[in-house]
């Protein structure tokens, strides 16, 4: 029996092996940058929210706020963040991603398409058109994911 018999076959199992799919090659892109999960969803967040306060960081991340210190810290260690004091105010720290940290995390989403396309590749646009067609129909019933 070869590997293929072995495939998922209900349509369910076969989105979650695309997600798969699609999470693995994100987690080597990753990897190739020395960055865990974490770090690379906050320094993108960093990227598109300069400045953004740890409790900020936190709550979109869903983690708590010693995480957040602790994860940041490595991050500081490494040059990509720095924390910078509000003046007037010593106990707010505003955070950035460096230059370097965001030349690391910068292509990420290029990647990521790279990635879909070559998910994609056995189909044609017609196929490719019918499945956005089909997945925005499941989807047009189902709640919308929030980042709260």
């Amino acid at each position: 029996m070869n590997e293929r018999e072995n495939a998922p076959s209900s349509g369910l199992e076969l989105l979650r092996w695309i997600g798969w799919a699609q999470r693995k090659a994100g987690e080597e892109w990753m990897k190739e940058r020395e960055l865990t999960p974490e770090q690379a969803f906050t320094l993108g967040y960093l990227e598109q929210n300069p400045g953004a306060i740890q409790r900020d960081i936190a709550q979109i991340s869903r983690t708590s706020a010693a995480s957040v210190s602790s994860l940041l810290q490595g991050l500081e260690r490494r040059g990509l963040v720095e924390r910078r004091t509000e003046p007037g105010n010593e106990r707010s720290k505003r955070v950035y991603a460096t230059p370097i940290g965001a030349e690391l995390v910068a292509g990420f989403e290029e990647a990521m398409a790279a990635a879909d396309d070559k998910i994609l590749a056995p189909l044609d646009e017609t196929e490719r058109a019918t499945l956005q067609t089909l997945l925005r129909k499941i989807t047009a019933e189902l709640p919308q994911p929030t980042r709260s």
